[in-house]
């Protein structure tokens, strides 16, 4: 099927539209009309159950700006920036690595402009103008503002969800009772400055991801509580070896092809989240970060991929292990402890070096100040210890005094101390999820073609519409009753529409190109024994029910009855 048609529809029938329109648009911003978002909601809610209710996370919601110093803790002031490469001639602007991914036709390039450089030198590629290219230089990704009246302090609109999580550690550590693991999610939007986003609802400036942080004990990465559930669960694998394997997700451990459970695991889950929006098994699998394109934070980075006819072969989440990167990073910026506690199975008797203040000394010299002195200096560990040790001086910082000690004011003690636990930072493992990016994949994946007719073949939990109400005939006495079921439909939750124009075969058609899952007709034999005819929108098989059980019928058929089932249960009634 032409790849326009999909597009078409999506305009015409009220899925998309650009963002804009009347003023020219905007590349890289699209609005979602009516139908497309309603069914991004399903999708981001079919999320929720699979990251929120069955793996017991809560989700948060924090802002999308945030001050500067959040983003340089995080590394993005300095590392989130894509390679650019300008025409000397006309001054078009490319994003260097596609540039040459598209002229050289590679699946991938390093994102390092100094390579980039040499292949752009090496191959001669030039603008489509013809004109030469300019150096290959770095551009930051994120949206820049100013905080408060005048803009005097620095802020940018947050590139991903991520950071309001890390940063909440601490209250969501002590929400969570301090046990480990857990993990926390969030819905919402997040902004990048793309270069040239000319790929559609792939390349957005302003999008919606879905992000769940996993905070775990390292020392118990290896093993996932709950990994039995997806062990047999098989995973096609591309490392970055480029030797494609398919493997159960124990054998991907076993093997070393995962390093650990915790990761195998989210592989496994997040298949599964993708095999029920309808993304056919044989167009998924998941692909290794190189090692030149991994995110500056992650140590391991795996991308499940869609094939796409489009556009190939399309990430649509990146399941990271950050580490302890964020935790750390914040920690040293904020002077906030992001560290969790590590209980002994039994209590661990160590000798120590510690500092002990001469308070006798201590009193005269400092007066007041001395208690202050006397807590900091006991708050000390074994470390500023044995450095006093060895040089014979220490300075603190007081308030806002700075005062030097020296072996009259302190002297090291060797102590005995019971100790139950340990502070760590934990480390994170991430699912991110590209809502948008999820939702084209599940449209081209759902768009097909019958007997000449377009069909919209949308899994029913997702779809935007459930149900579709019609009279056989524009007739009175079966609009009334067709009204009566559609309110009723309505007013028992379910998503329905109503139509009575035209041909029943054209109401048909119109409601398959939608993705609508049911149709209810509502004939003369109605009127008669109050049945309806029920149809299924991917086969148009039809089935007679009663007409008071459709709301019910339609709800089950939703929420994982297959039709087969309902088929069986009515010749059983029968």
């Amino acid at each position: 099927m032409p790849q326009d048609v999909l597009q078409e529809i999506l305009l015409r029938r009220g899925f998309l539209c650009p963002s804009y329109e009347v003023y020219g648009g905007v590349s890289g911003f699209y609005d979602y009309a009516p139908l497309g978002a309603m069914l991004k909601r399903n999708i981001e809610n079919l999320w929720r159950r699979y990251f929120v209710v069955e793996e017991g996370f809560f989700e948060v919601d924090t802002p999308t700006i945030a001050p500067e110093q959040v983003f340089v803790a995080s590394g993005h002031v300095e590392n989130f920036a894509d390679p650019v490469v300008s025409c000397r001639k006309c001054g078009t602007t490319y994003r260097a690595d596609h540039l040459v991914q598209e002229r050289l036709g590679l699946s991938s390039v390093s994102a390092e402009p100094e390579k980039l450089q040499e292949l752009i030198n090496e191959h001669g590629i030039k603008c489509n103008c013809g004109g030469e290219l300019g150096e290959v230089a770095r551009s930051s990704l994120m949206f820049s503002t100013g905080i408060g009246a005048g803009g005097r302090r620095r802020g940018y609109l947050r590139p991903e969800t991520a950071q309001g999580m890390f940063i909440l550690f601490p209250r969501l550590y002590a929400f969570y009772r301090k046990r480990l693991p857990f993990g926390v999610a969030q819905i919402g939007r997040a902004y990048r400055n793309e270069i040239s986003p000319r790929q559609g609802l792939l390349r957005l400036r302003e999008f919606t991801q879905a992000e769940a942080e996993i905070f775990v004990d390292p020392a118990e990465k290896a093993k996932h509580p709950r990994f039995a559930k997806y062990a047999g669960d098989r995973l096609r694998l591309l490392p970055r070896d480029g030797v494609e394997v398919v493997l159960s997700a124990s054998e991907a451990v076993r093997r070393g092809v995962l390093p650990h459970e915790f990761l195998a695991y989210y592989l496994a889950h997040t298949q599964r989240f993708l095999l029920e929006l309808g993304i056919p098994a044989e167009r998924l699998r998941f692909r290794q970060h190189l090692r030149d394109e991994m995110a500056h934070y992650a140590e391991d980075c795996w991308d499940a991929e869609v094939k796409t006819e489009r556009y190939g072969w399309v990430e649509v989440v990146g399941i990271a292990d950050r580490t302890d990167y964020d935790l750390r990073a914040h920690e040293r910026m904020s002077g906030a402890e992001m560290k969790a506690f590590r209980q002994f199975s039994e209590p661990v008797v160590r000798r120590e070096l510690r500092l002990v203040p001469e308070m006798q000394t201590l009193g005269p010299e400092f007066r007041a100040l001395a208690p202050k002195i006397a807590e900091k200096v006991r708050s000390l560990g074994e470390r500023a210890a044995r450095e006093f040790e060895r040089t014979g001086r220490l300075e603190v910082e007081v308030g806002d005094e700075r005062v030097v000690l020296t072996e009259r004011h302190l002297r090291v003690e060797e102590v005995e101390l019971r100790v139950t636990g340990e502070k760590f930072t934990p480390h994170v493992i991430e699912p991110s999820f590209g809502i948008d990016r999820i939702l084209y994949a599940v449209l081209e994946c759902a768009l097909s073609e019958r007997e000449g007719k377009r069909v919209l073949r949308l899994r029913p939990a997702i779809a935007p519409v459930k149900a579709a109400v019609f009279p056989l005939l524009a007739k009175e006495e079966l609009e009334k009753l067709a009204r009566s079921l559609f309110e009723e439909l309505r007013r028992q939750g379910v998503v329905a529409v109503y139509d009575a124009s035209d041909s029943i075969g054209r109401r048909y058609a119109r409601v398959d190109e939608i993705g609508v899952p049911f149709a209810v007709t509502v004939d003369f034999e109605s009127l008669e024994n109050g049945t309806v005819t029920l149809r299924l929108r991917d086969t148009a098989e039809q089935l007679r029910v009663a007409s008071r059980e459709v709301p019910e019928l339609i709800r089950s058929l939703c929420s994982g009855m297959s039709w087969q089932e309902l088929r069986e249960r009515l010749e059983a009634e029968s």
